[in-house]
């Protein structure tokens, strides 16, 4: 086959690509320029798409033999991840930007424009598996190396994507690809992984926000209250804080049985931060919209798992199809899940689809 590999400049795409050319298939290497101005996202191992990682990507690209390439997506994903990433928290909500980048960017406009140029599919570093089902689908499956799975965030992939995709290291731990490609001559074989959110230089999301969101935002201040509505204090953002946050809350006065409070509410309009005991952060059930669904999706009340958080627990569930997407029921409460968060749901091992969480039951 004729391939592109997404190339970001760490060890588990280039070996992927280092595979993918091993196996037969006519490859070539592209990184995706995703900011006009590189220096404005992470660098060194907390980014995945600054200068470094371009020239680090070329050099892999130049071992392995492969053409290679850059292309700029800084528009699309300017429009696609981060605008989306800021309308989300300016609503209370809380995204994931990964999920949002693999759907529109990854598995989205590099495919299409792959495809358009006579390519097969694209193959990229993440960590699961593709098999063929027994009706003929296209089934994506936890890695081998749970520790590393990736299948959370790839949950947002229909069948079409599926069919045009490879993840040659589903079957491998992350050691082993370690030692690959030292032995392949690899030199970001000790590089470290990258690490949150590529487009907040600092780290600082909240101070990120501030900035970019400013105060004409209609939650720019607020008021931070208990469960009865009495106010507690007062903030400069709503998007300062997620639902379970405990730290940074700045509050005077103890609650009546000196236990830690955390955020049970983010209200979008007012800015109202609602605030409350562990316990009541407990969810029992969740709609679900935006439903993307792997392969057929299911015509009634299925027996599952679901995950909330990218690196999360599973969670046994019932999800029950609706118009506008799913219900979950979950069979023992979830802590501190957040509406705008993503709910993948699995069979096994096997991912079904997915949905973002627009209400929490508790």
């Amino acid at each position: 086959m004729k391939v592109l590999a997404a190339m970001s400049g760490g060890v588990d795409s280039a070996v992927a690509a280092a595979r993918a050319a091993e196996a037969g298939h006519d490859v070539t290497g592209i990184h995706l320029a995703l900011s006009r101005n590189p220096q404005s996202y992470r660098t060194g191992a907390r980014g995945c798409c600054t200068i470094e990682d371009s020239n680090d990507a070329r050099r892999a690209a130049d071992v392995i033999g492969i053409p290679f390439y850059v292309w700029d997506l800084s528009d699309r994903f300017h429009e696609d991840v981060v605008e989306d990433f800021l309308a989300e928290y300016a609503g209370g909500r809380t995204p994931n930007p990964c999920l949002r980048c693999n759907e529109k960017i990854k598995f989205a406009a590099v495919l299409d424009r792959g495809l358009a140029l006579g390519y097969d599919a694209v193959v990229t570093g993440h960590y699961a598996q593709l098999r063929t089902g027994a009706d003929g689908l296209i089934e994506m499956h936890r890695a081998v190396d749970a520790g590393k799975d990736q299948s959370y965030v790839l949950g947002v992939l229909t069948q079409d994507q599926l069919a045009h995709s490879l993840f040659p290291l589903g079957d491998t731990s992350k050691p082993e690809i370690r030692i690959e490609a030292e032995r392949r001559g690899l030199q970001v074989a000790d590089k470290p992984d990258s690490h949150d959110i590529c487009f907040i230089s600092d780290g600082d999301t909240g101070g990120w926000l501030g900035e970019k969101l400013g105060d004409a935002a209609p939650n720019s201040s607020g008021s931070i209250v208990d469960e009865a509505g009495e106010v507690l204090g007062e903030h400069e953002g709503s998007w300062r804080f997620t639902i379970g946050q405990r730290k940074g809350l700045r509050i005077g006065t103890p609650a009546a049985d000196g236990k830690p409070r955390f955020v049970l509410d983010i209200e979008p309009v007012s800015g109202t931060v609602t605030v409350g005991p562990r316990e009541a952060l407990a969810v029992t059930g969740l709609t679900c919209i935006r439903p993307l669904w792997c392969g057929t999706a299911p015509s009634g009340p299925q027996e599952c798992t679901v995950q909330l958080r990218a690196h999360g627990e599973e969670h046994r569930a019932v999800v029950s199809p609706s118009d506008n997407g799913f219900d979950v029921v979950l069979h023992d409460p979830a802590s501190g899940i957040a509406p705008g968060q993503a709910c993948v749901v699995y069979d096994g091992s096997r991912v079904v689809g997915s949905g973002t969480i627009s209400a929490t039951l508790r």
